[in-house]
Parts: structure tokens; C-alpha cells; sequence
């Protein structure tokens, strides 16, 4: 393994100190009935009960949402005491690229030596989001109302397009081909199952009982709802809702929460159920792409990060994205020159759902897992994120 400087050499992630909730899909779990936050918050404690971690040993909360929630002013304060301790933090959001913004900020709080133990709990809830009603004078109604979740997926500032026409615009620029789109799609979802069937996700996803406020069971969250077996000839006969892009071919609005620990060096050996696994912080990066070129976005920021650390592709021992549309990993493959077969190899959020803030979480957990059955080595991980930014980010699992 090449030996690269570490960005946050006092920080490290302990290893087997996460964990996330299953993400059912919008409007189809009891998720879509509970505060997020409050449901985040308790998680947090659930799962780190079960991982042996003290609740006490955290100093500091890093919370990221991008979704508005009841009593969202109060922000991680709030959260830590649904958590069961009253520590100080703040809330960060980055569109889709939350979950990695949060991680690396945990890292630069422990790296400054600020705190030895920063939790990071992401979440999100895409059902039922709220509607916001804002003063407008320059409107001839006098008010503007927003519907947060799906007037922001519908309408760019910078384009006046919804999400969904940046990907057909990037696919037809790059003439990405519509049989090699499916046959991608196929390959991601047999690789979640793959990993589902392995009994892989029981490392790191939790299931959930959801309580009512009379303390009544409302329902369990125990799969990634919404998520079905599909065939290759289903996707093929799909209706073209822009070039290349069907519904089989993108990722669908979800619920859920994620939630992973950064510490000192010596911290992490003491919180890591296998403290001989060292994960440290190599590199992160955001760029910005012109207006409606989302999907090449990520390929963009992942050639960035490996100029600037002198890594290459096949230096990755893990490669993971979030990839809203199965035209990302296309487009990622044909500018990089890289084997789409080869990422993603346990799930991906194209497959088990989008619910923002916790989705690059989730998929920072998943390639950190993987890394320690390949025996350690680089982990890339990236997406894009509102509009037309993509993010990446290299850790080193040794």
C-alpha cells in the first residue's frame, strides 16, 4: 500500500463503533409518522449500547439533516438529549453530500484536539416533509410556498430543471447507451442482494421497534422497504422518462438514520471492538460542475483527490458511491476508465433508497466493512450533491 499523509493525523474512525437503520422506502414504514430527529437520537443510544460503547464517552455531536424537523432550531442539542446525554454540537447539511461533510468535521473537531470522542448521527425523513411559507414582496402573491422535499428535487435555481433533467442531459452529452444504463442497474441490485443473502448488512444495520406516544408498537423497521427483486428484461421494458433514465434506473426518496464515532488514536483502540484495526482520514474534496451536469460531478471530484494525493484508481481496494441515477456510475466508468462491475460490491443508494443526509454515511460504513474483509487498504467513496457539486473522500483501513 502506498503511504500517503493522513489529513487528520490526530483523528481516527473506531472501527465497529456504527451502525444505521434500515432505509424503507417514502410513505412505507411507520418512519413516516415519528419526529426524525427524536427516532435518530434514540437509535444513536440503541446502537451503541449494543456495540458496548458508553453514551458517557462522547463529548461533542455532529449532527447532519437536510430535511426541516420539528424543533429543528434547538438542533444537536436537542438530539443529544433524546440521546440520553447533554453534550453540545451543532447541525451541518450538504444536500446529498451531508454524510461525508459530517464525518470530516467530526475528524477536524478530534484533529484540533478540541475532543477525543465526536459523534456523527445523520438522518433524514423524507415523508410527509414539511411546507414551508415564505414572505415574498416581489411576488404578486405575496407569499412563496414550499413543499421541501419535492419542489427542491423539481426546480434548480441554477437551471430552472428538476434533478431528474440533469441526468438525461449528462447521459445524452456523454452518449452513455440505455442497454449498458440497465444492465448496470441489474448488477446493482444483484450485488445488494448478493450482500443481503451473505448476511453482511447484520454487521452494521439495526432494526427498530417505532413507539406511538402512548408507548404502543406501531411497527418494526427491520428491511430496507421498497426495495424488490427485479430482471433485466423488467428494466428493458421501462418507459424512458429522459434519455437513459427510467424509473428502475434511479434511486427513490427513504427514511432512516446513520450514525458513526471519530476519536483520538488512542480513544479509538479503547471504543473499537477490534482495536487492531486502524482507519485513518486521507483526503477530502468538492467541486462544482456548469449547471445541469450533476452525474459527471462525482467523477470530477475523485479525479481531483487523486491528483492532489498522487493515488490512482487501482490503489482503491474499495470504490462506493451515491448514485441517485444508474447514468452516474456509467459516466464515472467511461471518464475514468474505470470497471463500473467492480464498485459498489455490497449495495449502493441507487438500489436500498435516498433519504440525503445519512445515504453517504451509510455508504461510508458499508466500504469500511468491506475494506476489513479485503484485509485493509484505500477507501473511495463519493457522490454528488445539489444540483451540480460532487464530493469524495479517501480513508486508509490498515
Amino acid at each position: 500500500m502506498k503511504e500517503v499523509k493522513s489529513m487528520f493525523p490526530r483523528a481516527r474512525i473506531p472501527y465497529g463503533t456504527w451502525g444505521s437503520s434500515y432505509f424503507p422506502a417514502w410513505q412505507m414504514s411507520p418512519l413516516a409518522e415519528v419526529n426524525i430527529s427524536q427516532f435518530a437520537g434514540e437509535a444513536m443510544a440503541n446502537i451503541l449500547g449494543k456495540r458496548k460503547v458508553s453514551r458517557k464517552e462522547l463529548e461533542y455531536l455532529v449532527i447532519g439533516s437536510t430535511i426541516p424537523w420539528h424543533w429543528k432550531f434547538w438542533n444537536a442539542p436537542v438530539v443529544a438529549s433524546c440521546f440520553g446525554h447533554r453534550i453540545p454540537g451543532y447541525q451541518t447539511e450538504q444536500a446529498c453530500a451531508t454524510g461525508l461533510t459530517s464525518v470530516v468535521l467530526a475528524g477536524s473537531e478530534v484533529n484540533s484536539e478540541s475532543y477525543d470522542v465526536v459523534g456523527v448521527l445523520t438522518f433524514d425523513r423524507t415523508s410527509d416533509s414539511p411546507v414551508g411559507v415564505f414572505p415574498e414582496r416581489r411576488s404578486y402573491r405575496r407569499t412563496e410556498v414550499i413543499a421541501d422535499v419535492w419542489d427542491n428535487f423539481g426546480f434548480d435555481p441554477s437551471t430552472g430543471g428538476a434533478m431528474i433533467a440533469t441526468a438525461g442531459l449528462t447521459a445524452r452529452k456523454y452518449k452513455i447507451n440505455r442497454s449498458e444504463v440497465d444492465e448496470l442497474t441489474y448488477l446493482r441490485y444483484k450485488q445488494y442482494f448478493e450482500a443481503k443473502n451473505s448476511g453482511f448488512f447484520n454487521r452494521y444495520l439495526f432494526p427498530f421497534d417505532v413507539l406511538n406516544v402512548q408507548g404502543k408498537l406501531v411497527g418494526k423497521i427491520s428491511e430496507d422497504v421498497g426495495v424488490r427483486q427485479i430482471t433485466l428484461q423488467s428494466l428493458k421494458e421501462q418507459r424512458e422518462l429522459d434519455s437513459c433514465i427510467t424509473s428502475g434506473t434511479q434511486t427513490h426518496a427513504a427514511d432512516g438514520m446513520a450514525t458513526i464515532l471519530v476519536a483520538s488514536p488512542g480513544k479509538a483502540k479503547e471504543l473499537s471492538s477490534k482495536p487492531e484495526i486502524n482507519i485513518e482520514f486521507i483526503a477530502k474534496v468538492d467541486i462544482r460542475t456548469l449547471p445541469g451536469l450533476m452525474p459527471e460531478s462525482p467523477g470530477m471530484a475523485v479525479q481531483k483527490l487523486l491528483q492532489r494525493t498522487g493515488l490512482t484508481m487501482d490503489d482503491m481496494a474499495v470504490v462506493k458511491n451515491h448514485n441517485p441515477f444508474a447514468v452516474n456510475d456509467a459516466i464515472f466508468a467511461k471518464t475514468m476508465k474505470y470497471d463500473w462491475a467492480k464498485m459498489n460490491k455490497t449495495g449502493c443508494s441507487l438500489v436500498w433508497g435516498h433519504p440525503q443526509a445519512p445515504t453517504l454515511t451509510r455508504i461510508l460504513i458499508e466500504a469500511l466493512e468491506e475494506a476489513v474483509d479485503l484485509g485493509g487498504g484505500y477507501v473511495l467513496v463519493f457522490g454528488c450533491a445539489a444540483g451540480d457539486v460532487g464530493t469524495a473522500g479517501i480513508f486508509r483501513v490498515s
